[in-house]
């Protein structure tokens, strides 16, 4: 279906189309980044993702961007639309621009940018399994497979990932402290390890009771406000704090 063809359809539903002008972040390889331009015309309560998408249908082809379901579960289209965090498959053209505007959109931050509007997430994910088992190691970097038994192999197939979180990186992309420390384990990671608890598991207390972990965090709870999930991490490393606390004040007098 072509692009006249597509809104002939849109129109039938609803006489209501706005014209409105994408900004988008272009970046191959190690080439400096820019800005493309393209103007669609658009109904004001189609999602962002459904604008992305049509311009590498009719636009460009060489657009790379990652998305799946369209319906805010697999977390994949995080991306920063007019400087704010959004998943785009649930965020309405309507809520970022009006008609005649624009709407810039670029790769989440502090992740690896792969090619323009897709980063690689494998750094959460690698933290996101640390904060949710942690028998294997308390590193931050995974080690290599000959490093490992067949027992420790075994065992970290039997990850406990946090409930809600989609891991969509929206929290490590608006957090200040992922932002001056590629090793700070992150919102995500340690709402994770709230969830695991920290009783009778020395590394998980040893990670985020850390420079790295929950002492890195600055109390901004931007992560809450972007999550989409209603995780509410920030109010999770409160409580994992309060936790920390605790435990440290019975070692000192002796308890358990």
């Amino acid at each position: 279906m072509s692009e006249s063809s597509q809104m002939a359809t849109t129109t039938a539903v609803t006489s209501t189309t706005w014209k409105v002008t994408f900004h988008i972040s272009r970046q191959k390889g190690s080439e400096p980044r820019r800005f493309d331009s393209f103007v669609l015309d658009v109904r004001p309560d189609e999602y962002v993702l459904d604008a992305v998408e049509r311009v590498w249908a009719f636009h460009d082809r060489t657009l790379c961007f990652a998305h799946a379901c369209h319906h805010s579960t697999c977390g994949a289209c995080g991306m920063r639309v007019n400087d704010a965090e959004k998943l785009t498959c649930i965020t309405p053209i309507n809520s970022v621009t009006h008609d005649g505007g624009v709407v810039k959109i670029e790769p989440l931050r502090n992740f690896p940018v792969v090619s323009d509007l897709a980063v690689d997430m494998g750094a959460l994910y690698r933290k996101m399994d640390l904060a949710g088992h942690h028998s294997v190691v308390s590193e931050l970097i995974e080690p290599a497979e000959d490093d490992w038994s067949k027992q420790e192999r075994e065992s970290h197939k039997e990850f406990i990932r946090l409930s809600d979180c989609i891991e969509c990186g929206l929290c490590i992309s608006v957090c200040p402290a992922a932002a001056t420390n590629v090793n700070y384990i992150g919102p995500a990671s340690l709402a994770g390890a709230y969830q695991h608890g920290l009783d009778h598991d020395i590394a998980l207390l040893q990670l985020v009771d850390s420079d790295t972990g929950l002492w890195r965090c600055h109390s901004a709870f931007e992560c809450s406000a972007v999550c989409p999930s209603n995780v509410n991490p920030a109010a999770k490393i409160m409580e994992l704090r309060r936790q920390v606390f605790g435990m440290r004040f019975k070692s000192w007098f002796g308890g358990k």
